[in-house]
């Protein structure tokens, strides 16, 4: 296992290093098929981080978000998101990050976020997280009105889940933020909010999130509370509070 985390953590700093590079230059900025933003940051990382997962595990497949799928058969899967907010990137913010995952056989193994601005690296792989080789730790809040809670886009909530209990569930917080994309994960798990939410997402940006999640003592879950790889949207939170959420979103 530590081989697998060092090596996630090796791609994070590989892929970051040259993020940074193009970080609030000029750059030209494209629209894929579903009208997201793309780089030509986003598309490098990727470059960079695969060529090295094949340098260094031949047999290894890989899922990325920019160039799809590589030795779709194989028992691990590195499942990688290059630029993790890409609006935020594209916008001069610190916000966005690097996701790498590692599947087992279909099961997340170890994930990193990397946000290449502040060189915080989080990598976790369910049983602990560490923040820059440091333990990272879920907090304890007990109670809604005492939690932070963030999500990435609102207008998507009501596009793809249950709008008005969301906006009621934000009424219960302490106080609620944009603060999104997997920087809302990494304040979960690194105790600074209690509760990130996105309402749809891809398997490339929930893989990464799993193990550092629970290694953190959080919990994450599909939006209805199954298995988080089964699609939709995702809730991560302390543990504490993830049964009040639950039944909070979904009634």
């Amino acid at each position: 296992m530590q081989e697998f985390v060092d090596f996630a953590a090796h791609l994070a700093r590989a892929s970051g290093e040259l993020i940074m590079r193009y970080f609030r230059s000029d750059i030209a900025v494209e629209s894929k098929a579903d009208r997201s933003p793309v780089t030509i940051a986003d598309r490098r990382a990727e470059e960079c981080m695969r060529e090295l997962i094949m340098k260094q595990y031949p047999d290894h497949g890989i899922i990325g978000e920019e160039f799809g799928a590589h030795n779709a058969e194989a028992e691990y899967q590195w499942v990688l998101d290059p630029i993790d907010g890409t609006k935020s990137f594209i916008s001069g913010t610190f916000l966005f990050g690097t996701l790498i995952g590692l599947l087992r056989a279909g099961q997340p193994l170890v994930g990193a976020i990397h946000h290449p601005v502040t060189s915080h690296l989080l990598v976790g792989d369910g049983a602990e997280a560490r923040l820059n080789g440091e333990l990272a730790r879920a907090r304890d809040t007990q109670e809604l009105g005492e939690a932070v809670l963030c999500y990435t886009d609102f207008i998507d909530v009501g596009k793809h889940q249950n709008g008005i209990a969301f906006q009621q569930l934000l009424g219960k917080t302490r106080f609620n933020r944009s603060w999104g994309d997997c920087h809302g994960y990494f304040l979960v798990a690194t105790g600074y909010a209690d509760i990130m939410v996105d309402p749809i997402m891809n398997l490339w940006d929930i893989v990464a999130l799993v193990p550092i999640i629970k290694g953190a003592g959080g919990a994450i879950t599909a939006w209805n509370g199954g298995e988080p790889l089964s699609g939709g949207g995702i809730i991560a939170s302390n543990g504490i509070l993830h049964d009040q959420v639950l039944r909070a979103l979904n009634g």
